[in-house]
C-alpha cells in the first residue's frame, strides 16, 4: 500500500497540473456541468485568495487538488465558502481524495471559515460516499439544476460546519 501523499497550499507551478486533472474531469462528463477547459490564467485567479487551495503531491506531481471559493458576494456569507475536490484518474481508489479533503476542512478552519457548501451531481455515489465519511450532511436535492449535453442532472447540496468557528 502506498503512503498518502503530501498536501501542501497551491503556488503557481501546480497551475498546469490543476488545469489538467480539472479538465480530466471535465471530459468525463461526471462531475461537473462546465464544458469550457481551465486554462492557466483561470486557476492564476484562484491562488494568492482567503480562499485556500491545496494539492495532493507524490513523487513531485501533483496528483489531486482540493480548493474553495466564494459562497456569496454578499458581506454576510464571508464566513461560507465553496469548495471542489477532483482527483487525477490514476490516483482515484487509493483515499487520495479524502486526505486531500481532511487537509483542506483544517484549511478553511484555520482561515476563518464556519461551513464548506458544495453541490454533488446525484449520480456521483463515490463523492457523495466520500463526503459521508468526512461528516458533510446532505441537505437537499435541486432537480433538474442544470443540463450537460443536453441532459438534465439533479444535483445534491451538502454541507460541513467547521466548529472552531461557529459562533
Amino acid at each position: 500500500m502506498r503512503p498518502l501523499p503530501a498536501v501542501r497550499p497551491a503556488t503557481r507551478e501546480d497551475r498546469e497540473a490543476i488545469a489538467a486533472i480539472y479538465n480530466a474531469a471535465l471530459a468525463e462528463r461526471a462531475s461537473t456541468f462546465e464544458t469550457r477547459p481551465r486554462t492557466l490564467e483561470d486557476i492564476d485567479a484562484w491562488l494568492g485568495q482567503r480562499h485556500p487551495v491545496l494539492v495532493a503531491e507524490e513523487a513531485s506531481r501533483v496528483i489531486a487538488y482540493a480548493s474553495t471559493s466564494p459562497y456569496s458576494p454578499r458581506e454576510c456569507y464571508a464566513g461560507i465558502a465553496d469548495f471542489s475536490i477532483y482527483v487525477a484518474p490514476e490516483a482515484r481508489g487509493r483515499n487520495v481524495g479524502q486526505h486531500v479533503l481532511q487537509a483542506l476542512l483544517e484549511a478553511a478552519e484555520a482561515a476563518g471559515f464556519h461551513k464548506l457548501t458544495s453541490r454533488v451531481f446525484a449520480t456521483n455515489v463515490r463523492s457523495r460516499a466520500l463526503l459521508g465519511r468526512l461528516g458533510f450532511r446532505e441537505v437537499g436535492v435541486h432537480e433538474k439544476h442544470a443540463p450537460l449535453d443536453g441532459v438534465w442532472h439533479d444535483i445534491v447540496v451538502v454541507e460541513k460546519l467547521l466548529p472552531t468557528n461557529v459562533r
